[in-house]
């Protein structure tokens, strides 16, 4: 009974100094961070690799380390599929470290994590535009980048997907016959260098269908309520204009 009382307090008091080291880890040199960033990088824990170059940065903001720090983590959030986080540090990056040579690609690893935070673009109409914005200044930024095919291809594809929500939504209002609003947003196609006629939409997962249908119907259409406003609260006015529109025609 005694050894087993020695053994839990041994093992409280190695646990216990284990964390009371670890949170006044503090004024360490900027390679320690560094060190310790990579490291946790490696062993793919980036909760800790982003604590540590936080110390690194607030300890040591003038180190030469920091450029190298901020770059690995932006590429290591980038492979986790952390967009967000990635494109945060790359802006920091290109705010605070890049030379003019080294800032070409960073802006090309922005774009590409703003492009591929869109895994499914019908779900997210702004962030289609700003990864839109962000490619197109690349462009007018560097016409002759070596990155430059590869934004195209991104933007020409960020287009399509633009293209296809409108459509969705036209269809949803067509629906809900409020003509106008699917008029408005069938003529939202923004390129004329692109033949609309011969561009075939994406085919939506069966998986995704069950739940969200295939843009153009839904299993559970017959579920929502037949009514106008639970869509826009202009829906009123909208059919009160077609109405007058209507009677003044006869």
């Amino acid at each position: 009974m005694i050894k087993q009382t020695i053994a839990t307090l041994i093992t409280l008091l190695v646990l216990f100094g284990g964390c009371t080291k670890e949170l006044d880890e503090y004024n360490k040199p900027a390679a320690y961070w560094y060190e310790k960033m990579v490291a946790a990088v490696s062993d793919g824990n980036l909760d800790k690799a982003d604590n540590y170059y936080s110390s690194l940065q607030s300890e040591h903001i003038g180190s030469p380390l920091l450029p190298e720090a901020t770059m690995i983590m932006a590429i290591a959030h980038l492979q986790s599929e952390e967009y967000l986080l990635a494109e945060h540090f790359l802006t920091e990056y290109i705010k605070r470290y890049a030379t003019p040579a080294e800032r070409e690609y960073a802006e090309y690893m922005k774009v590409k994590a703003k492009y591929m935070a869109l895994p499914n673009p019908r779900r997210d109409q702004g962030l289609i535009n700003e990864a839109i914005a962000e490619g197109e200044r690349f462009l007018r930024l560097y016409p002759r980048s070596t990155y430059a095919p590869v934004v195209d291809t991104m933007v020409t594809r960020l287009y399509l997907a633009e293209a296809a929500l409108n459509e969705s939504i036209a269809e949803l209002y067509d629906r809900l016959d409020k003509p106008k609003a699917a008029a408005f947003y069938r003529g939202k196609k923004p390129q004329p260098w692109i033949d609309w006629e011969k561009v075939d939409p994406a085919q939506t997962a069966w998986y995704r269908r069950i739940f969200e249908g295939d843009g153009h119907a839904s299993w559970y259409a017959f579920i929502i309520p037949d009514t106008q406003s639970v869509v826009s609260r202009h829906s009123y006015n909208d059919v009160a204009d077609e109405n007058r529109t209507d009677m003044k025609e006869e």
